[in-house]
């Protein structure tokens, strides 16, 4: 598959997301998605005030950590969200950068920056905006952001020294990025990388060496890792859209008999990802 075939597909999926929401369980039925979604947001590192100070579906739980926890962002700072969605972290973000900060985000899906655009007038962020294009290609000029998030989405992108490059390019001197993503400890065969759905976080996963030494040859320094964590089968089991999304390391073997029986192919699957994925916070500096 080329490159504009992934971003299509890719995009195919988050609109459909961005339409139908995330449900819970296998079945077509979408009862008790707003309590499922929640509860994945605060596994990721979201607190109760972040889930209750963001307008109403504008968390779709479809990020792997909290990078706007992480930033340390400060007043009339400017932000840029990479792959923004629905608006959480961008919204977030408004509250920390203040009444003179501004914070961009940008999203290649029509449905999702519309989504976006209809949440931050219910909240009245007059702080924000969301621009439609791709991440590879930014809409935003050099040297504008003091800080780029992004949270879970660089790993579907199919060009990614492409995308930070772009991120260095508008970031200014001294700027700082902070990322949230999924790569792999080790590859995946490609029966579950083409078998898993377009959004999933594992489709376009790297491994994390060549991760890290891709942010160094965009220019970045500084280069650090936090937050680490491995897939928890609980959100594997109950997320018929994405498949496979990032969650709580700490759960126990004995919280797996609650867990909606799997069919023994998907269980498979789910132990290639167990074993082979992990959730990674990277922050990065470009030097002044």
């Amino acid at each position: 598959m080329d490159e504009e075939e992934m971003r299509k597909d890719v995009r195919k999926g988050y609109a459909k997301i961005a339409r139908d929401g995330l449900c819970c369980g296998p079945s077509t039925s979408c009862e008790g998605s707003a309590a499922m979604v929640e509860d994945m947001g605060k596994k990721m590192g979201y607190t109760e005030e972040d889930l209750k100070s963001i307008p109403e579906g504008a968390n779709l739980s479809l990020g792997c950590g909290n990078p706007v926890a992480l930033a340390s962002l400060k007043k009339g700072e400017t932000v840029v969200d990479l792959g923004s969605g629905a608006g959480v972290d961008c919204f977030l973000a408004s509250k920390k950068v203040g009444a003179k900060g501004h914070v961009i985000g940008v999203d290649m899906t029509i449905e999702m920056i519309d989504k976006a655009r209809e949440n931050a007038k219910k909240g009245d962020y007059e702080n924000v905006e969301f621009r439609l294009g791709e991440i590879e290609n930014l809409p935003v000029a050099d040297n504008t952001a003091d800080v780029i998030i992004s949270n879970c989405v660089i790993n579907l992108t199919p060009n990614k020294q492409r995308v930070f490059d772009e991120a260095f390019r508008i970031l200014k001197p001294g700027g700082r990025l902070m990322v949230s993503d999924i790569v792999l400890l080790k590859e995946l065969p490609d029966s579950v990388k083409e078998g898993a759905h377009p959004a999933s976080c594992v489709k376009g996963a790297m491994l994390k060496d060549k991760y890290l030494k891709t942010i160094e040859q965009a220019g970045f320094r500084n280069i650090e890792t936090a937050g680490k964590g491995q897939y928890s089968i609980e959100e594997v089991a109950n997320d018929p859209n994405a498949k496979v999304i990032v969650a709580n390391p700490k759960t126990k073997t004995e919280e797996l008999k609650s867990i909606s029986e799997l069919e023994e192919k998907q269980k498979a699957i789910v132990e290639q990802v167990l074993s082979s994925t992990m959730s990674l916070s990277v922050s990065a500096v470009k030097p002044e």
